[in-house]
């Protein structure tokens, strides 16, 4: 039974891991705090889900070319220096906001325009952060490491939705805003007092070149490329979030509370799929199980769009968030062991780019459905084209379903054999 849960010996093993961990917790929950509040207050004052998907849909430029730029700066510079950078510049970005919800009449393009900049600064923190880790903690508990950090995300999915309707109500948007800057000064804090982090060798020069470089490795990964393409798949046509401000108050007849419950709902049921994550290391076919993992995401949302009983939507929505971070277990083991070490920063970030950009595009689909055939028929639409998807990747990707390289050693890139002992066992979360 005990190999069914995560495994927390890097906090007992390892104190840099354990600040690092504490504070990435303690801002991630801080940061799902301003996603809710961002949403209900673009809500509130247009009453428009399209401008709240469209507020999304402008964070996208600035995350891919940070996390590509980012991926490039991670295996060049001291990566506590990139962590440290990041953390400041994302808490001026929130201030702003905090700033602007303050005013006696808010303006909606700060919303924009504030969310654009702490994406992109998000996009360069995640690389490092990933590249960091193996720096951290012994070989042994990298993989232990890459799972306590899924649970991390999944946790601050869950109480940050939550606890941000309920915040929003008693205390009002701008003291929310503040909260998530005061979580940035606690990773920051924790950041302060790790090692420095410098890259083996001393770093890649950054440059178009480095960062051609990873791209090239991706084009060559057949199976790597359908795991990015069935995430995409995924998050643009199966999620909903941007019509959740609309459903929760024209569908369930609620307000703050309800929105935060509808955002949470899926982080919980991720949480719970993140602990028990154990079992993946014993899966051989991970494309088939990618495959299946995003089906029944896809499956779940279509149903939740055509259920309007809120508890029943809320049930669905947490099976979806398990089934995805499964499917995040899958796809970051493949990404680790089809892509050698010196790469990894860079690749890291192509990965973010795929993972966090998806939900921006899929912002913009849903609040353009929901304009056209209202916010139901965005969701179930939307779910119903994502196991569709599936099934064109499968035929277009036969990589996908024929891989079997989830259990038994790796070889066939360079220095393979170091990262065959994690990747067995290794989990991953990503933000949604």
């Amino acid at each position: 039974m005990a190999k069914l849960f995560a495994d927390v010996s890097p906090l007992r093993n390892s104190r840099d891991f354990r600040r690092l961990w504490t504070g990435q917790t303690i801002s991630g929950i801080g940061t799902q705090l301003t996603l809710v509040a961002v949403a209900y207050q673009a809500f509130h004052l247009t009453h428009s889900t399209l401008v709240v998907g469209m507020i999304g849909f402008t964070q996208l430029l600035p995350l891919l070319a940070g996390a590509l730029w980012g991926g490039a700066l991670a295996d060049a510079w001291d990566r506590k220096r990139v962590l440290t950078l990041t953390q400041v510049a994302m808490a001026a970005a929130v201030a702003g906001l905090a700033v602007n919800a303050a005013l006696a009449h808010p303006e909606v393009w700060v919303l924009f325009v504030a969310t654009a900049a702490a994406a992109g600064f998000q996009g360069m923190d995640w690389p490092a952060r990933r590249a960091a880790l193996p720096m951290l903690v012994a070989e042994q508990d990298v993989h232990a490491a890459v799972a306590l950090q899924t649970t991390t995300m999944a946790l601050a999915m869950v109480v940050g939705p939550a606890v941000g309707g309920l915040l929003i109500a008693a205390l009002g948007l701008s003291t929310v805003y503040l909260i998530d800057v005061a979580s940035y000064g606690v990773s920051l804090t924790a950041i302060l007092l790790l090692p420095h982090l410098v890259p083996s060798g001393g770093g890649t020069p950054m440059g178009l070149r480095s960062m051609t470089e990873g791209f090239a490795h991706l084009k060559g990964e057949r199976l790597l490329s359908a795991t990015y393409w069935i995430d995409l798949n995924a998050m643009i046509f199966g999620m909903p979030r941007a019509v959740f401000p609309a459903l929760a108050v024209h569908l369930y007849g609620g307000g703050a509370g309800v929105v935060g419950l509808l955002y949470a709902a899926p982080g919980a049921g991720a949480l719970v799929g993140s602990v028990f994550t154990g079992w993946c290391r014993r899966i051989r076919h991970e494309g088939r199980a990618i495959a299946a993992c995003v089906a029944i995401w896809g499956t779940t949302i279509a149903v939740f769009g055509i259920v309007p009983v809120l508890w029943i939507g809320l049930v669905l929505l947490a099976i979806a968030g398990a089934a995805d971070i499964i499917s995040a277990v899958f796809r970051q083991n493949v990404q680790q062991r089809t892509v050698p070490d010196h790469l990894q920063g860079r690749l890291s970030g192509t990965f973010f780019a795929v993972v966090a950009g998806g939900p921006r595009l899929g912002d913009a689909e849903t609040g353009l459905a929901a304009a056209i055939g209202g916010p139901q028929f965005a969701v179930w639409s939307g779910g119903l084209a994502c196991v569709i998807g599936v099934g064109v990747l499968l035929w277009r990707v036969p990589e996908l379903w024929q891989d079997a390289g989830g259990a038994g050693p790796r070889s066939g890139v360079a220095d393979q054999e170091a990262i065959a002992q994690v990747v067995t066992e290794l989990g991953e979360g990503e933000p949604l």
